[in-house]
C-alpha cells in the first residue's frame, strides 16, 4: 500500500517510514509494561482487549483523510499488538516445559507468519479490487473476530501445586521486577542482539521490499509481493524447524550463529545483485527469511535465564529492542531514499532509483553483521531452564552439606 498511502496523504517516503514507524513506537513504549502486567494478570484477558483495541484502530485508519489521524490509529494498532508475541511466550511457558519452549515458540511464530503472507499477494489483490480503504475494514472485522475466538479458546494456566522449588513466592514490587531484568548483562546483550536480528525482517519484509524489487529488478507490484512474501513462508518454515533442532542438540547459540550468517548473506545478494531471475530472488529471501527465524531462539536463551514469574518481563524488555531498531530503521531508510531522489515522479509517488535504494537498504546487513559481533557476549545456557538450574544447585547444596 506504500504508493496508495503516499497519495492519499500526500507524503514522501521519509514521511511514509514514519508513519510506519508509528506502529513500533507505540509497540516499544509498550512492551515493558506489557511484561509486567503478563507476569502478573490474566494473559488470555488482556490479550482479548488487546485484540479489540488492534481491530477497532485498523477500522478507524480506514476511515483516516489527515496524516496526524493516520499517524495516531497508527499507533494504536501498535499499542494492541504490543501483547501479541509476549502473550504467546508467556503461554508457551507457562504450558509446556523448558526443553520445548524453542519448538513451541517456533510454532507460535510460523503461525504469525501466515499473517505476514496475507499481508503480501492477498492484501494486494483486495487493494486493487477495492482499495486499501475497503481492504483495512476487512483486515479490522476478521480481528475483530479473532478477539472472540481467542477469549472463548484460550484458558490461562492453573499454577501447580506447590513444591520447595516452586512454592508461591510474594510478588516484588514492579520496578523491582524490571530492575533485576535490565541489571542483567545477558538480558541486555540478548535484547540487543535480538534487535539488530529481526529488524530487517520487518523493515524489508513489510515495508520497503517491494518497491525496492520494483525498482531495481522492474518486478510488478504484485510479483514483488509474491517474492517477499517468500521471507515469511521461510521465516514460517525455519521458525519451529530451527527451534526443534535447538532443543535436540542441545544447545542455543550455533542456531543464533549460523541462522543469521544465513540471512545476511541472502539478503546481501539481493540487495546488490544485478540481474538476479525472479526464482533466484524467491529462493534467496527463502533463505533470507530461513535463517532469520533462528533469531528467535534467543527468547528461549532469556527464558532460561529467569525464573516463570519474571519471563514476560525479561521478554517485555527484548522487544523492546526489537521495536526500537524497527522504529529507527524505517523513517531513517525513507530519509536516505529522499536524500538520494532524482525527481522522477509517477502518479504523484516518488519514483526511488536503484542506487538510491542500495545505499538506504545498506543498514539492514550492517544491522545483522552487528547482530553477530554482539553473539560473542551471549552465554550458551544448553537448554537448560532456570528451574532446572536452580534444582542443580539446590541438589549441590544438599550434596554439599
Amino acid at each position: 500500500m506504500t504508493g496508495d498511502l503516499m497519495r492519499a496523504f500526500q507524503i514522501n517516503a521519509g514521511w511514509l517510514g514514519n508513519l510506519s514507524a508509528c506502529f513500533f513506537y507505540a509497540y516499544l513504549i509498550m512492551q515493558i509494561p506489557v511484561g509486567i502486567l503478563l507476569d502478573r494478570y490474566s494473559p488470555r484477558r488482556l490479550t482479548t482487549v488487546a485484540i479489540l483495541v488492534c481491530s477497532f484502530s485498523t477500522l478507524l485508519f480506514a476511515e483516516n483523510t489527515s496524516f496526524l489521524s493516520a499517524s495516531i490509529t497508527r499507533a494504536f494498532m501498535g499499542f494492541g499488538s504490543a501483547f501479541a508475541a509476549i502473550s504467546c511466550f508467556q503461554l508457551a511457558a507457562m504450558w509446556f516445559p523448558p526443553k520445548r519452549f524453542a519448538l513451541v515458540s517456533g510454532m507460535f511464530m510460523t503461525a504469525g507468519m501466515f499473517g505476514a503472507i496475507g499481508g503480501q499477494l492477498p492484501l494486494s489483490l483486495m487493494v486493487q479490487s477495492g482499495g486499501w480503504r475497503s481492504a483495512m475494514h476487512t483486515v479490522g472485522l476478521v480481528g475483530l473476530g479473532l478477539a472472540a475466538l481467542y477469549f472463548l479458546i484460550v484458558r490461562d494456566k492453573v499454577t501447580n501445586k506447590p513444591t520447595p522449588l516452586n512454592k508461591p513466592q510474594p510478588k516484588a514490587p514492579f520496578f523491582a521486577n524490571l530492575w533485576h531484568v535490565v541489571t542483567n548483562p545477558q538480558a541486555i546483550w540478548l535484547s540487543v542482539y535480538s534487535g539488530l536480528a529481526f529488524a530487517p525482517v520487518t523493515v524489508f519484509g513489510g515495508l520497503w521490499g517491494v518497491p525496492f524489487l520494483s525498482s531495481a529488478y522492474q518486478l510488478s507490484a504484485d510479483d514483488a509481493a509474491i517474492v517477499v512474501s517468500f521471507v515469511f513462508v521461510g521465516f514460517a518454515f525455519g521458525a519451529p524447524f530451527l527451534g526443534w533442532l535447538s532443543d535436540h542438540i542441545g544447545r542455543r547459540k550455533p542456531i543464533l550463529v549460523y541462522g543469521t550468517l544465513a540471512a545476511l548473506i541472502g539478503l546481501s545478494i539481493v540487495i546488490y545483485g544485478n540481474a538476479l531471475s525472479y526464482w533466484t530472488l524467491a529462493s534467496l529471501l527463502f533463505i533470507f527469511g530461513f535463517g532469520a527465524s533462528g533469531y528467535f531462539t534467543s527468547f528461549a536463551v532469556i527464558r532460561e535465564h529467569f525464573s516463570l514469574t519474571l519471563v514476560a518481563t525479561a521478554l517485555g524488555v527484548m522487544n523492546t529492542f526489537d521495536s526500537l531498531c524497527e522504529a529507527l530503521f524505517e523513517p531513517l531508510i525513507g530519509a536516505v531514499l529522499d536524500m538520494t531522489w532524482h525527481g522522477d515522479l509517477l502518479n504523484g509517488v516518488r519514483q526511488m532509483s536503484p542506487h538510491g535504494y542500495h545505499i538506504a537498504l545498506s543498514f539492514l546487513p550492517i544491522s545483522m553483521l552487528f547482530a553477530l559481533i554482539s553473539l560473542y557476549f551471549i552465554n550458551e545456557t544448553y537448554c537448560r531452564g532456570f528451574e532446572s538450574t536452580c534444582h542443580a544447585s539446590h541438589n549441590d547444596e544438599l550434596l554439599t552439606f
